[in-house]
């Protein structure tokens, strides 16, 4: 992780962590690391999800843009998906989305896309964080006709809607559904999406108020949903999280479908259409044991990276595979798209479910789930680096990974997002992983809290 940028752009509380002058200067730094030197004018999108700081920071990021001559247009509340797809179809230089994804509201964010669509490459959020912190070039200052300008774009809920449509293969005619918004963009799209693909839907938490996005809702909260699935006799639900660019589903009988089982459904249905990449599917370290043994079974590779999508996406696109992602949801069809989306997700699982006639619970039986205890801990900026180097820690680590042996496996890591270790244990011992879960713990907080 990079001293501004996390695993998923610049993450902090809104005007206090991440201010408007750091908004304004991260701005004028990505225009003049992201355009071509001949562009006198670079075109750079804004869109925003529906937190209330969103407005601020995003007046702050338009001023430093315009400042040094881009013409900025701005989207509105728009999922963050919807940008990536958007900068290549209205031919911008960049694209910016002010998210903090699935946190609360009082948390904002800063995510940057280059003009083809992706996240940023460490090397360029670096050359971003030379120019704000380290003041290693001065950002241009011109004056009268040379400053840039701000429109708006009109069709961008149109224009998202029917990219996702098109790249459904059969229509969800029949099935009832509950759609979590999780109070954030997809309020903006997601009933007009899957209406038109032709399900009854039931909508949840999509009456944003700029305070109650990801508020006990969403692809974090899925208790909700769950409950009202299985109460009104539904087909299915599905979540996702503040900017949309993750989905968790729930079967007909409200039990989790969460993302490793969402992978493992599309993934052995491309691999039956021959749409499947070199017959392999990219997940993270933090992908549940199963799906390994599911990729086993159905003749699949399974290739592991850091946590985070956009290492994800990196291998993806190093070694020619096309689908991919995470147990929290960001799933990847680089057919269709350059990042995570969570509607793209949904109507696509959703789609294999009405085309087998399948419930979502039987589909599920594809892959069996080893037991997985995660224990979060709250820390600061210096416990992160402690961790590293902390004895103690690592020798309960080890202590654990030795009781585990090779029925199971523990992993510690610092959060990218948040000020948080995280503590994951798995194996066959539902018992034995959560009371080392807590173990090491239970260190953490005493060395690192």
């Amino acid at each position: 992780m990079g001293r501004l940028f996390g695993t998923d752009g610049v993450r902090g509380v809104a005007n206090s962590e991440l201010t408007c002058e750091m908004a304004m200067n991260i701005g004028r730094a990505a225009a003049m690391v992201l355009t071509d030197d001949d562009r006198r004018h670079p075109r750079i999108l804004i869109g925003k999800d529906t937190r209330k700081s969103s407005d601020m920071l995003e007046a702050a990021i338009t001023a430093g843009l315009c400042s040094v001559g881009a013409n900025v247009i701005q989207l509105g509340v728009v999922p963050t998906p919807a940008v990536a797809f958007l900068v290549g179809k209205y031919k911008a230089d960049a694209g910016i989305v002010l998210t903090a994804s699935h946190n609360p509201c009082e948390f904002n964010g800063i995510k940057i896309f280059s003009g083809d669509g992706y996240k940023l490459p460490d090397a360029l959020e670096e050359q971003i964080e030379a120019i704000v912190l380290d003041h290693v070039d001065t950002p241009p200052t011109p004056v009268g006709g040379d400053l840039g300008t701000v429109t708006t774009a009109p069709n961008v809920v149109r224009d998202y809607v029917d990219h996702v449509k098109c790249t459904v293969p059969f229509s969800l005619d029949g099935l009832r559904i509950a759609i979590d918004c999780a109070n954030g963009a997809s309020s903006r799209t997601a009933e007009t999406l899957f209406t038109e693909l032709g399900a009854e839907c039931h909508m949840l938490a999509n009456e944003p108020n700029g305070v109650n996005v990801n508020d006990n809702c969403g692809s974090t909260h899925m208790e909700g949903l769950m409950a009202y699935v299985k109460e009104h006799g539904l087909d299915a639900g599905v979540a996702f999280d503040g900017d949309a660019d993750r989905c968790l589903a729930v079967d007909e009988n409200g039990n989790l479908v969460d993302g490793d089982f969402v992978m493992a459904i599309c993934a052995a249905d491309m691999k039956s259409r021959g749409k499947l990449a070199k017959s392999t599917v990219v997940g993270t370290i933090m992908t549940n044991m199963g799906f390994n043994r599911f990729c086993d079974e159905n003749d699949m590779k399974f290739s592991s990276t850091k946590v985070g999508d956009r290492y994800v996406l990196e291998e993806m696109l190093l070694e020619g595979y096309n689908f991919g992602g995470e147990q929290s949801g960001h799933v990847i069809f680089l057919d269709f798209a350059t990042t995570g989306d969570g509607q793209m997700t949904a109507a696509q699982l959703l789609s294999i479910m009405r085309r087998r006639q399948a419930k979502l619970s039987s589909l599920a039986t594809i892959m069996q789930r080893y037991p997985q205890v995660m224990v979060n801990v709250t820390t600061s900026p210096e416990g992160k680096l402690r961790f590293y180097t902390d004895t103690e820690v690592k020798e309960s680590i080890e202590k654990a990974k030795a009781a585990l042996g090779s029925t199971g496996r523990i992993i510690v890591r610092p959060s990218g997002t948040e000020p948080l270790l995280r503590v994951m244990v798995e194996g066959e011992n539902e018992e034995q992983i959560s009371e080392l879960a807590n173990q090491v713990a239970d260190v953490l907080r005493t060395r690192l809290a």
